[in-house]
């Protein structure tokens, strides 16, 4: 039997209803709009009625009384003032507005794609957080990550700055190895190009990985608000050290948390060694040492490499040589060697005779060598002794003689460094980029950050003795003859240079220097007497140049 076709009420009835809904929903939301004043307002009388319903029923029986008086007497005010009645129906028109505003929403939970995000991180987790045995696994695949994930934050991008993860007690977290597994993987996973540290509470089983932001770069040489035996190596997190020094950056003056280095007799790290891949920022370091050495003692530079980056210093008050040849660097390493005896020798003689030790003992000298190897590779081509066998006295010794040294060198010739060079340096620091297993083999230990591929010149890690790593930024102190320095930085750095000695003084040290003659070793002390002999000569002659 042929079906019989529905009426034509029927069948165009979805159609009809659709409309009818599409057109209620319109004719709603253009009455929101006329009426959203109206509703504002409405809202803001209705809180306020409760607020005042809530205040009235916090308020004692016995002070309602008196409060009702009071409200009838500020009505009665009210109503005999000109316009008091309009201009109290303003202020409550106003008052009901701003309560009955819309606030923006808080956002209390993460949105879908740092659920998908944080989902992946679990998942990746659970291979090395999970073992086959465990009964109530807080990582298994499929499982529930907000057990794991204790607190998160995330960037405009999406990608977590900040993540807590609870891990099971039976996860190895005293191994290094099983350590920078995790941090690979969280490192993989969260975003390359960032620096992150994890912080890891075995007490507690928890990790905390955050992401860390970019040292500055504004700050430049300048006078650092330092006592004299503490020299400023730059500057790092805020977290990372209790001490702040007032700085000079490009957006005004600020307090900047600063790593200090103490030198002297009771510094237990009086040597420094530092580290870095060419243009780096090592010798910007050691002419920033060198300009805050100068106020308060004599330095003395022996460059290896040649390049002139310290020909600014030449010639000027407390900088005794800058050598760059070999015949001038081993004579001047070789002056520094008898001039720690000396010392030695000087103050050991005083403190027998109960007097306090002499001035030119207690005078800090500083002695900056950069690039020692190309020194070597030189002196063994010539049949001499390799420079930093020099440096054994005056590394061995120098603390009680007021005698530091700091050594330069670039990864491809750390290993010509000699075993008194890595023993005695006791401060470390690693500029520029490089890997873990290379910051760790310099500073002893792997850093509790990532580091990044590309870093600007100085920036770094530095370690005083068996300290914490630290992140390091060196101030900037360019060479004021290089042509590409700014003009800010080189008016700073001018700024902090002494004068340059007279020329009749210069004029006899030239002469002095080139026709120098060998002083013998000083003698041991003797043992004390009435009338103590008198100690050597001291070594005021200047340092012999090349040729």
């Amino acid at each position: 039997m042929a079906r019989r076709p529905l009426p034509r009420i029927l069948s165009s009835g979805s159609a009809q209803i659709a409309r009818s809904r599409e057109i209620a929903r319109t004719a709603a939301d253009s009455a929101t709009d006329v009426l959203h004043p109206l509703i504002t307002v409405s809202r803001g009388l209705r809180k306020l009625a409760a607020s005042a319903r809530a205040k009235w029923a916090a308020t004692p029986k016995e002070r309602r009384g008196p409060t009702l008086l009071l409200v009838a007497a500020c009505v009665l005010v009210v109503a005999l003032m000109p316009y008091g009645p309009l201009l109290a129906l303003v202020t409550l028109m106003a008052a009901a507005a701003w309560r009955g505003r819309e606030r923006p929403v808080v956002k209390t939970g993460p949105d879908d794609a740092e659920i998908a995000r944080l989902k992946g991180l679990y998942e990746a987790l659970v291979p090395y957080f999970s073992v086959a045995d465990d009964p109530a696994p807080l990582f298994a695949h499929g499982g529930d990550w907000s057990g794991a994930f204790t607190e998160y934050a995330f960037d405009e991008d999406g990608r977590p700055t900040r993540l807590k993860i609870a891990y099971p007690p039976y996860f190895t977290d005293g191994e290094p190895a099983a350590r920078a597994r995790i941090e690979q993987l969280l490192h993989a996973k969260s975003g390359r190009g960032r620096e992150y540290r994890f912080d890891w509470d075995e007490e507690g089983n928890r990790l905390v990985m955050s992401v860390l932001p970019a040292l500055p770069t504004t700050i430049a040489a300048q006078r650092f608000v330092t006592v004299p035996g503490e020299t400023v190596l730059g500057f790092t997190d805020a977290d990372a050290v209790q001490r702040t020094v007032p700085v000079v950056a490009a957006d005004g003056t600020e307090d900047a948390p600063a790593v200090v280095w103490r030198t002297g007799p009771r510094s237990t790290e009086p040597h420094l060694l530092v580290v870095g891949q060419p243009g780096s920022g090592t010798t910007t370091l050691l002419r920033s040492i060198a300009l805050q050495a100068l106020p308060h003692g004599d330095v003395l530079i022996v460059e290896g490499g040649g390049t002139g980056e310290y020909a600014c210093l030449t010639g000027r008050d407390g900088v005794l040589a800058v050598e760059c040849g070999l015949s001038g660097s081993l004579a001047s390493l070789e002056w520094a060697a008898h001039e720690t005896e000396r010392r030695l020798i000087a103050a050991n003689r005083a403190r027998q005779a109960g007097h306090p030790a002499p001035e030119d003992t207690r005078r800090p000298l500083w002695i900056l060598l950069d690039r020692p190897g190309v020194l070597g590779d030189l002196a063994a081509a010539d049949g001499r002794p390799d420079p930093q066998e020099l440096l054994q006295v005056p590394l061995r010794h120098g603390r009680a003689a007021q005698v530091t040294v700091v050594v330069a060198e670039q990864f491809d010739s750390v290993d010509t460094l000699s075993e008194a060079v890595r023993t005695h340096t006791r401060a470390r620091i690693v500029l520029g980029p490089a890997a873990p297993d290379q910051i760790a083999a310099v500073l002893g230990t792997e850093p509790h950050t990532t580091p990044t591929p590309q870093v600007p010149a100085g920036r770094g890690y530095a370690r005083l003795g068996s300290g914490p790593v630290l992140r390091l930024q060196v101030p900037a102190t360019p060479d004021p003859y290089d042509d590409a320095t700014s003009e800010a930085h080189r008016q700073a750095v001018l700024e902090l240079l002494p004068e340059r000695r007279a020329a009749a003084t210069m004029a006899i040290e030239k002469i002095t220097v080139r026709s120098p003659e060998p002083a013998p070793l000083p003698e041991p002390a003797p043992a004390p007497r009435a009338e103590p002999d008198p100690g050597p000569a001291p070594l005021h002659a200047p340092v012999p140049a090349e040729g």
